[in-house]
């Protein structure tokens, strides 16, 4: 049951119908959708491509997505459409099994996220440190900017000052107005210059051929057995895994850039719904889309209104508007896509002033963050490979911060040993070579007031102590435990069988 409290954290402000009742929050919203479906075309082209499908797959994804999103989704202003993620884990299905096997793949990638929603996977997002998501942002800034560099090798030198007027015109024009979205006004403009100056650059049109009708229902014929489920599933897991991780990481930057809270867990759910829906139209599934997403949010929009007109729009760029979009130059795009990475990257971060601040160990974290994506081109290993990181370096800097200390009362007939720390299995692997057994009088009194006793580990410790020391003839007391380590090592102590 969710309280009040709870309705009131995650109620949207605005909400949609603030926004409807507001023609200037209405319009910014409308607009912000219009930029995002420009966006979005190239792209879904590109990762139809690197799926090995057509074209067409790739651009019915990203309107049925981000339209079902637009309702279900848990994060209001966030966009969802074909990925490249994605597009690299499902890659191998279309050329080797064939298409009915891809889209099979597509649709159990969906049931497998609802069933993670189901499984709570989502609130496992909180135990991802701040440098990883410094080191996630970054990346993903990267990735974005990267991906418009072979926009610009080997094409007319024409390209570079289109993309630099482009810039230009997203530096300056907040300046004068924010009434429409700088990114929309640059599009416009260098669509304008290439058109009324005939300027032969490559555009939209040369990416591949937009649809011309509505998508169809596609239900894959594959045989219902195990042999078809051992054969999709680990495709499907791949993109399940990695959708639900960027799409979460994706919603979890957007709460900080707008101060706000979603909710995760239907956010989760919602991105196994629009695959599976994405799937049954013959569509290639996807995720949250970082640059698009920011597009969208720092356009100003802050509702589900943007999502759902990204989604309509590029419905209606594609197949009514098709002839009209062809003609816009990929300049105008790779403007808009290089000013996206340029405000993602958390320039701070890297400043040498934070730098010299900052922990060395937290900015390890976030350089083998940025890495591991750079060089799997997959958003989802970067983030393992530094939650990974962040847990050895902090389990390796708390098995250390534990203490023993030793006192002899004044008759030398008890030695009192006071532990100070959390013990668990890093640090109490040494708690046993703290105490001098053969020195200490006949009775030893150990004081944990100032632990925590956390594991099974522990209790072995505590255990190994008191039989090294009856082997010596001395007795020994535990005292101090808390209710919550008391009742542990008392369920656990004696039961594990080693004597360390």
């Amino acid at each position: 049951m969710t309280s009040v409290d709870d309705r009131a954290r995650y109620r949207a402000n605005p909400s949609v119908l603030t926004a409807l009742k507001s023609p200037r929050l209405l319009t910014r919203e409308v607009l912000a959708g219009l930029v995002v479906g420009l966006a979005l075309i190239p792209e879904a082209i590109s990762f139809s491509v690197i799926a090995g499908v057509d074209p067409a797959v790739g651009l019915f994804s990203s309107f049925i997505m981000a339209i079902a999103i637009s309702f279900l989704g848990g994060r209001p202003a966030m966009i969802t459409a074909a990925t490249g993620a994605v597009a690299l884990v499902i890659a191998p299905v279309a050329p080797t099994y064939g298409m009915d096997y891809f889209i099979a793949t597509v649709i159990l990638a969906g049931v497998f996220q609802v069933l993670m929603a189901v499984l709570g996977v989502a609130k496992l997002m909180r135990f991802i440190p701040r440098s990883v998501m410094t080191g996630f942002v970054n990346a993903l800034a990267i990735f974005v900017f990267s991906a418009q560099v072979p926009q610009l090798i080997g094409v007319p030198w024409l390209v570079y000052p289109l993309v630099a007027l482009g810039i230009l015109v997203m530096i300056f024009m907040p300046k004068i107005t924010k009434l429409v979205p700088a990114p929309l006004v640059s599009v416009v403009i260098v669509t304008a210059v290439v058109l009324v100056f005939a300027i032969n650059v490559p555009t939209v049109g040369d990416q591949g051929a937009l649809p011309r009708s509505l998508p169809e229902l596609f239900i894959p014929n594959v045989p219902f057995t195990w042999e078809t489920f051992t054969i999709i599933a680990p495709y499907a897991l791949g993109v399940a895994l990695v959708g639900l991780m960027e799409s979460l990481m994706t919603a979890k930057l957007v709460d900080e850039i707008t101060d706000t809270h979603s909710r995760k867990t239907r956010e989760a759910w919602a991105q196994g719904a629009a695959n599976m829906l994405s799937g049954i139209f013959g569509g290639m599934g996807g995720c949250a889309v970082i640059g698009q997403t920011m597009i969208n949010v720092r356009s100003g929009a802050r509702t589900r209104i943007s999502t759902f007109f990204a989604g309509v729009f590029l419905f209606l760029l594609v197949v009514v508007f098709g002839d009209f979009v062809s003609t816009i130059p990929m300049a105008a795009l790779v403007a808009v896509m290089i000013m996206i990475s340029i405000n993602a990257f958390d320039w701070h971060s890297i400043r040498p002033s934070t730098l010299k601040r900052m922990p060395k160990s937290e900015t390890f974290v976030m350089i083998v963050t940025v890495v591991a994506v750079v060089l799997t081109h997959n958003l989802a290993v970067g983030v393992v490979a530094g939650v990974i990181t962040a847990s050895v370096l902090f389990v390796r800097r708390v098995a250390h911060v534990v203490s023993v200390t030793r006192t002899v009362s004044d008759d030398g007939e008890v030695a009192t040993y006071v532990v100070d720390g959390a013990l668990f299995f890093a640090s109490s692997n040494d708690l046993t070579t703290m105490f001098e057994y053969a020195a200490d009088p006949a009775r030893v009194v150990i004081d944990l007031s100032r632990s925590h006793v956390w594991d099974a580990s522990t209790v072995a410790a505590l255990d190994a102590i008191e039989t090294k020391y009856a082997r010596h003839g001395t007795s020994v007391e535990l005292v101090g435990l808390n209710e919550a380590s008391g009742a542990f090592h008392g369920r656990l102590t004696g039961q594990l069988g080693g004597e360390g």
